[in-house]
């Protein structure tokens, strides 16, 4: 993990709010100390979930998006450090691990055109070497038997969320993916759109299913594809569920999770399948928050569940007064997901 910029308890202090009579998530969850080996300290620690921050938007540039995904970790640790500490979620079932450090990449990324050939080829090459790094990570937190819940960034990290997975499991995973967008296109070079195409040409991925597509955004060509691989990769339409109204919400879920419970899987979340949230791919028509927080809590609490990424948002892109909301949101996510395990 030399790449990993580790999360200090003097870090959590400074973003904690201390209030007279209350426990905040910041008073109560872990960092490793400097002193400790992290590898011993996650196997030997009785906290479940190890929280880790991807702060680029380099994946994000190379899919011709808008930039701003790098700003999501900073806004969702402020919100989480500040959430109560009670009989309904502990702070304590968090080991804070730390961010992913981009630097390099994200500086070398800030000047490159997408436009331009040569320049697409370097953003792709930055988001190989992002893949490694995080892929590593995964990997090290699920063989010391813990559940990690990654913050992006791009959903580019989706690809190496399931491969280490894959690799700390020993075995292929499935994939359940909230989302506007398949992330499944050509293999072209690593960027935020085509994540899971990779991972299942790679071998990592078994079973996907993607949970509410926009049919608008949707291209012939990946339909295609879907098509004739759809007994290990499948998927709804938002447009069918909630507009025509020709599938049922919960029984929808109820299929969804039929076609990859048997085996661990990941919990894929992009914040652009809500309307008016600052993503780089923004949307004005989706699922409501808490038709998300109900996804999360119906995938959480099956024991295959194995572990949680939320991604795409974007801080920066969003109202300037209210650009913390993004990291509230992020916390009610990660908090559900964990209400839903306590019988894990």
């Amino acid at each position: 993990m030399e790449k990993l910029i580790p999360f200090t308890i003097s870090d959590l202090a400074k973003l904690t709010s201390h209030r007279s009579g209350e426990v905040k998530f910041g008073e109560k969850m872990i960092t490793i100390p400097k002193e400790e080996n992290k590898i011993e300290f996650l196997k030997k620690s009785d906290a479940k979930y190890v929280l880790f921050g991807i702060p680029e938007d380099v994946g994000v540039r190379a899919n011709f998006g808008r930039p701003g995904t790098a700003s999501a970790w900073e806004s969702a640790i402020n919100s989480i450090a500040n959430i109560q500490h009670n009989r309904f979620c502990k702070g304590s079932q968090i080991i804070i691990l730390g961010t992913l450090d981009v630097s390099e990449e994200m500086e070398e990324a800030k000047d490159l055109d997408f436009h331009l050939t040569t320049d697409r080829q370097k953003l792709n090459t930055l988001v190989e070497n992002i893949d490694k790094e995080v892929v590593h990570i995964v990997t090290s937190i699920i063989k010391c038997g813990k559940t990690p819940i990654i913050i992006g960034g791009g959903h580019n990290n989706a690809y190496g969320n399931i491969k280490g997975t894959a690799l700390g499991l020993g075995k292929p995973i499935n994939a359940i993916n909230f989302d506007a967008h398949s992330d499944f296109r050509i293999l072209e070079g690593r960027h935020s759109g085509n994540g899971f195409s990779y991972a299942y040409e790679e071998g990592f991925l078994k079973k996907y299913f993607i949970f509410g597509l926009h049919e608008n955004y949707t291209s012939k060509n990946v339909l295609d594809i879907l098509k004739k691989i759809e007994d290990r990769v499948t998927f709804n339409t938002y447009d069918e569920i909630k507009v025509r109204q020709e599938k049922n919400y919960q029984q929808e879920m109820n299929t969804a999770l039929e076609f990859i419970k048997n085996d661990a899987y990941g919990i894929e979340i992009d914040l652009d399948s809500l309307p008016n949230i600052a993503t780089s791919a923004m949307t004005m028509s989706g699922f409501s928050v808490e038709e998300l927080r109900q996804f999360i809590s119906f995938f959480g609490k099956n024991p295959n569940a194995a572990y949680l990424h939320i991604c795409e948002g974007a801080p920066e892109l969003g109202e300037e007064k209210n650009n913390h909301l993004i990291g509230k949101l992020i916390g009610y996510l990660i908090t559900d997901f964990i209400k839903s395990r306590k019988e894990v």
